[in-house]
């Protein structure tokens, strides 16, 4: 079977409302990605686990201890139906498709219109590996492995980049200046090195 591929996009969620419905494993990791990402989560679920209870008493989220019902989607950026009952999740996905509103129903990629993928982190570096939610477990042994590949030095180069963009010249020679060793002076401890080689680079190739 396949999935139609779907657009990657890294949404801003920070101050704006999300919907989860369901309070149990799957639930639980996908209210803590939200809550890294700032968004104002609201929990709709008969019971929740320690985790999203803890959350609730501190204020981080929001929690209905009832059934899911269709209004709890409006106003809502984004819903995530993750409980373990099938026909629950099926009425949000429908309830949010009424609205207008994206949906990730957990197991279910083809009736979802947004698909979570794994995400490698290296400060404000973002690697995201999906497979159009077919293989997730697939998608976060590939995310594992590239962590490897991807060490804390990535995350200096792109605060490095944003610094040099800001007075790099139309036609700048991007590759090429990234392709000068700039890393290993990042990994050596070299900052002011990597940050002079870089505009250095730039200009010479913007000339």
């Amino acid at each position: 079977m396949t999935t139609t591929a779907g657009y990657p996009v890294s949404l801003a969620l920070a101050g704006r409302r999300v919907l989860v419905v369901g309070g149990g494993r799957v639930a639980t990791r996908r209210v803590e990605g939200l809550l890294e990402a700032g968004a104002s989560v609201e929990v709709v679920a008969p019971a929740v686990s320690r985790e999203i209870a803890g959350w609730a008493d501190e204020g981080q989220v929001s929690v209905a201890l009832r059934p899911f019902e269709a209004g709890d989607v409006s106003g809502a950026w984004l819903c995530v139906a993750a409980t373990d009952d099938p026909t629950v999740n099926r009425s949000v996905v429908a309830a949010a498709e009424g609205q207008r509103c994206f949906v990730s129903a957990a197991g279910d990629a083809a009736t979802s219109s947004a698909r979570p993928m794994s995400v490698l982190r290296r400060g404000d570096l973002e690697v995201a590996v999906g497979t159009s939610g077919r293989a997730p477990a697939a998608a976060a042994w590939v995310c594992q492995h590239l962590a490897t590949l991807v060490g804390p030095e990535y995350g200096v180069l792109i605060d490095l980049v944003a610094e040099a963009r800001a007075e790099a010249r139309s036609g700048a020679n991007w590759p090429a200046a990234l392709d000068s060793g700039i890393l290993d002076s990042i990994r050596a401890g070299r900052l002011d090195e990597a940050r002079k080689g870089l505009r250095t680079c730039l200009s010479s190739s913007s000339g």
